[in-house]
């Protein structure tokens, strides 16, 4: 599938691969387009392919699959510079469980410390998830396509102790900003994901809207005839939305 949604993308987008053991032969399949993939050697690590690749006016990072820890800190690295977009493919069963794995090997890659921000750090990269399966009989299809949302950190705390003239109910202001602060901390959440799409009953059905952020950044990074066909596709699943 990931060779297959290289034709949808831009020919004017370079494409930068970097794969652990060359497997998509992306310039076999697509010989006119820009492309540039590497593979670590005994010599030559990863994280060098990497860097060598944010410094050739790449568009699109593709991170061939991220089965190891160092893989992963690689597309975090690469999602979050030096690219438009990062694609890559990961085994998770459901969309929760590719979080934590992500998160997990970043810490155990030394990239992060702390999980809650490891965590943020990924739900950061994760846009959209794109699940394939495999049923009984051999037949791959599209599960689902699921949105990561990340949820913003509002500052809810509040000032009003100040207006209080009791010392017993300025207590009482700053205990419940001291609540708010350690429910944050200990069990705020970091993000929600939604279907975008589900296979049922043998079709697929549009489910919930993509976020008006998304909508913006695909529309900005879209032709003037792309924009006006995704515009009538978003008016016939959720209606007619604002610019």
């Amino acid at each position: 599938m990931l060779m297959a949604m290289i034709e949808n993308i831009y020919e004017t987008m370079n494409l930068r691969i970097t794969e652990t053991a060359f497997e998509l032969h992306l310039r076999k399949i697509y010989p006119t387009r820009n492309i540039l993939s590497m593979r670590e050697t005994e010599t030559i690590s990863g994280q060098d392919c990497l860097d060598v690749q944010k410094k050739t006016d790449g568009s699109v990072n593709i991170i061939g699959e991220v089965a190891t820890d160092p893989v992963a800190s690689w597309m975090i690295q690469s999602a979050q510079v030096a690219s438009k977009f990062t694609l890559f493919t990961h085994h998770a069963k459901t969309f929760p469980d590719l979080v934590i794995a992500l998160r997990n090997s970043m810490l155990r890659a030394g990239v992060f410390t702390d999980e809650r921000t490891a965590e943020e750090q990924v739900v950061q990269v994760l846009n959209f998830d794109i699940h394939l399966v495999k049923d009984f009989r051999g037949r791959r299809y599209i599960e689902r396509v699921t949105e990561c949302i990340p949820v913003e950190d509002k500052n809810e705390y509040t000032y009003d102790h100040r207006k209080e003239k009791t010392l017993e109910k300025k207590m009482d202001k700053f205990i419940d900003n001291a609540t708010n602060y350690f429910t944050r901390v200990t069990n705020r959440e970091l993000y929600k994901y939604v279907n975008i799409l589900e296979y049922r009953n043998d079709e697929y059905v549009m489910t919930n809207k993509i976020s008006d952020y998304n909508l913006s950044q695909m529309r900005i990074n879209m032709d003037e005839s792309d924009v006006e066909e995704f515009d009538r596709f978003i008016e016939k699943n959720w209606g007619k939305q604002s610019k």
